[in-house]
């Protein structure tokens, strides 16, 4: 699921300076899935230099729908500002911003402040429309020094990385903008005189262009891509750092994912990204090329996350979280495979990848990832295409055509494809295990069950509010649900309850998430702000009330499904790594054991993506795909987060150091491979 605080991340750099210029209308196409219509934005700037954004983007069913109007100060950046209307997922939007006498003033329905204006630095909006960060970043291109400070925090950098002529005459500029986020934002501009925003790309999803110059965006595309891979490169040179030769982890107490326990301290001897033996401490003696001391630290097996939507960026925020498997759930099919290629020839700094193929039914509010089909033989031939690209499953989608749910089933078990998914609309969880299904993804998928009608249409954000609304006075001890849990588990159908990504059911404005709560003092300013805002529309205490008994629950349904003995896979559908440490404590919370929440994410997690032959748990032969931890996540599963050392495929990966390259505290000192002759006797 595509977060709101994304979308602005991704969508904040509409360029146009429109300080400088006379009245006028510009119009821009939102575009998804390679082409299809998904929104607009309309910007208008009046005689008297006002100017009003009209911004509406729709996907899956969900999007933001937004009017912003603004007044510029002499270096452009904003004098008056304000924007109202919905968030992705419901909730009021209703921000402003204003500068008298100095002081620069905002407020929203997550925060207000007040500070000193001071060199030149602009406003920097929470919900806007795209063309809020387009005039931010006009004024940092105005000011000639390359650093504009933000209110309330932090600062914009920009720089040009490419440049294009299209149609033979019109000439275009890639610039690369940091500063928000974590990792960088690419936006295309016009190269004049007045240079203004003509194109926003996000690779395999996302197209915003200048009316009328659609066909311009398979060019820019290719070119962006190259200039991110050159990016990426330079990144994963800067903080992969190979193990040439043997390596030797000396006194590790490793973790048994098979038995969720922890062994006496160990000796492990690594070389070519496999396990080659592991000894008591001190026992190993053979010649190796660089040691590492883990000093009596825990160590796992690499992490997995079973959710993700995974791009070339992500890389980093998993890796330093320790996760170095993750499932993807749906993608691009194109990109997709670009990534895969990437991260096997060791281009990018990146997990390893396990695909599942999406497929959707076509309908108004299809989600445009990997194959949209209509019938049953547009459904064998997506299947047919995953197969044969090595995929373990298939994961079907919400317009998914119910009338050959089952034919679709069987045959991608013929092809030896596992089935998961969500439930087609008009379904219930019930029908889609009378259809064959293997395995259910977000926890609202599966208690929908016991709360929809037969024209529920589960396609709108009907599906969250449900939920919210009604599992709060579920009894969880009735017939038919403990009926439903023992299904599951004589089945053993597994379920990837996405918890942590559903805190957003029960925040308020101007509450820290709590599933970020344990992290946000070592994020970058722009994004603790960002913690604070509400997605769902929450009118009053009673509201409040009613929807945190809710998520509670859902906690404690999982609790409920992991002891009937239904397998829980830790996937996370939002920020990576963090969300991951928030998943796992979640399940803490609802009743397993630190030792056991650790097991779900390596052994059961390598089981259902049918990696356990080589990943999961640490055994010889496998791969060193490890985890060193500065603390004991088996006893305390907030330790998760003080991760000090990762190896993968052959290279040691310093969490710290990729924590301060995007912008982030870091939780925990590293644990460095040093040469062999250099090591403390």
């Amino acid at each position: 699921m595509l977060r709101p605080a994304l979308i602005g991340l991704l969508l904040a750099s509409a360029w146009s300076p429109l300080a400088a210029r006379a009245a006028e209308t510009l119009r821009y196409t939102v575009l998804v899935d390679g082409g299809k219509p998904a929104g607009h934005q309309v910007v208008q700037r009046a005689d008297d230099g006002s100017v009003h954004v009209d911004f509406v983007f729709k996907d899956n069913g969900r999007g933001p729908e937004l009017k912003e109007d603004y007044t510029l100060a002499a270096d452009g950046t904003f004098a008056t500002y304000a924007v109202k209307g919905t968030s992705t997922f419901g909730a009021p939007v209703d921000e402003s911003f204003r500068v008298e006498n100095g002081v620069a003033h905002w407020k929203s329905t997550s925060d207000e402040g007040e500070q000193p204006l001071s060199d030149g630095a602009a406003y920097w909006s929470l919900g806007g429309t795209p063309q809020s960060g387009a005039q931010v970043l006009s004024a940092l291109l105005a000011r000639g020094d390359n650093r504009l400070p933000l209110i309330p925090g932090g600062a914009l950098s920009a720089r040009a990385v490419a440049d294009v002529t299209l149609g033979g005459d019109r000439k275009v500029r890639l610039m690369r903008v940091t500063g928000v986020g974590f990792t960088p934002q690419f936006v295309w501009m016009t190269a004049d005189a007045q240079p203004r925003f003509y194109a926003l790309i996000v690779p395999g999803y996302l197209q915003v262009l200048e009316e009328g110059r659609e066909a311009d965006g398979a060019v820019l595309e290719a070119r962006q891509k190259q200039a991110e891979d050159d990016a990426l490169t330079e990144l994963r040179d800067t903080l992969a750092h190979p193990l040439r030769g043997a390596t030797l982890i000396r006194n590790a107490r490793v973790f048994d994912s098979e038995t969720a326990t922890v062994g006496p301290a160990s000796d492990l001897l690594i070389a070519n990204g496999r396990i080659v033996s592991i000894s008591g401490a001190g026992q190993e003696k053979a010649a190796v090329e660089q040691t590492i001391d883990a000093g009596g630290r825990v160590l796992t097996p690499g992490l997995f996350d079973m959710h993700g939507h995974i791009s070339a960026w992500q890389g980093g925020l998993h890796l330093a979280a320790g996760v170095t498997t993750v499932r993807d759930m749906g993608n691009d099919n194109a990109t997709l495979q670009q990534l895969i290629a990437d991260e096997r020839e060791g281009r990018v700094l990146s997990p390893s990848i396990v695909p599942a193929g999406f497929i959707e039914g076509e309908s108004p509010m299809s989600a445009r990832n990997g194959f949209v089909i209509s019938d049953l033989d547009g459904a064998k031939k997506a299947i047919d295409w995953y197969a044969s690209h090595g995929y373990p499953q298939i994961k079907i989608y919400n317009s998914f055509p119910k009338d050959i749910l089952r034919d679709t089933v069987a045959y991608a078990h013929s092809r030896d494809l596992r089935v998961s998914g969500h439930i087609p609309v008009y379904l219930r969880a019930q029908d889609a295990l009378d259809a064959g299904y293997d395995e259910i993804q977000h926890i609202n998928q599966v208690l929908l069950n016991f709360l929809v009608k037969d024209d529920t249409d589960t396609r709108t954000l009907e599906r969250f509010y449900l939920p919210a609304r009604e599992v709060a006075g579920m009894d969880f001890d009735a017939k038919p649900v403990q009926d439903f849990i023992a299904r599951l588990a004589r089945d053993q159908i597994a379920i990837d309850p996405t918890l942590a990504t559903f805190d957003f059911i029960r925040q308020r404005p101007g509450q820290l998430s709590e599933a970020y709560a344990a992290v946000a003092d070592h994020l970058p300013p722009d994004v603790r702000r960002g913690l604070k805002t509400a997605e769902f529309d929450i009118p009053d205490d009673t509201t409040a009330a009613r929807y945190r008994k809710s998520y509670d629950k859902m906690v404690d349904f999982v609790g409920r499904m992991y002891r009937a003995g239904v397998p829980i896979l830790a996937g996370t559908d939002a920020t990576p790594g963090f969300a991951l440490q928030r998943e796992l404590a979640l399940y803490v919370q609802a009743g397993m054991t630190p030792s056991q929440a650790l097991q779900v994410a390596t052994l059961n997690a390598a089981k259902y993506s049918r990696t356990l032959n080589d990943r999961g748990t640490v055994a010889v032969g496998k791969r060193a795909d490890l985890v060193l931890f500065d603390g004991d996540p088996t006893v305390d599963i907030g330790d998760l987060r003080r991760v000090a050392l990762v190896i993968k495929n052959g290279e040691a990966y310093y969490p710290a150091e990729i924590d301060r390259a995007l912008g982030i505290e870091p939780f925990a000192e590293p644990v460095r491979a040093v040469p062999a002759g250099d090591a403390a006797p």
